[in-house]
Formats: structure tokens, sequence, C-alpha cells
């Protein structure tokens, strides 16, 4: 289930420090998936807040096995 498909009460939203924490990358980064439109995100004052739901599907899809021929 999409973030755009539950309502806004529902869902949870992380800083980009929270997304890196998770993705285990810099913050630098994060900010790269988010204006390049990889991963979506909304603005608060001047900080990014990014659906968390949106996270795990970025991560699912950019899934590479290995091994995998």
């Amino acid at each position: 289930m999409a973030a755009g498909d539950r309502p806004l009460n529902e869902v949870k939203f992380l800083t980009v420090a929270e997304v890196a924490s998770v993705m285990r990358v810099s913050k630098m980064t994060v900010y790269r998936l988010v204006h390049s439109g990889h991963l979506p995100a909304i603005r608060v004052g001047r900080s990014f807040r990014v659906p968390e739901q949106a996270v795990h599907e970025y991560l699912r899809e950019s899934y590479v096995g290995v091994g995998t021929a």
C-alpha cells in the first residue's frame, strides 16, 4: 500500500537523518535521492520528511540479488 493510499494521520514520516540511518547511507545521499525524484518527500519549512513506506518500497525495488544468473 502506497503512502498516498492511506489517510495522512496514519502515514509515518521520517527525517532525512532517520532515512539515512535506516538505509545506512549519508544524509547527502538521501538529499540526492529526494532531489532526483527517486525518493518522494514533502517539505516542512526548510527540511524534508519522507514517508516511511516510501523508504521500504525504494529499498525493495532497488534490491539486487547476489548470485542470481
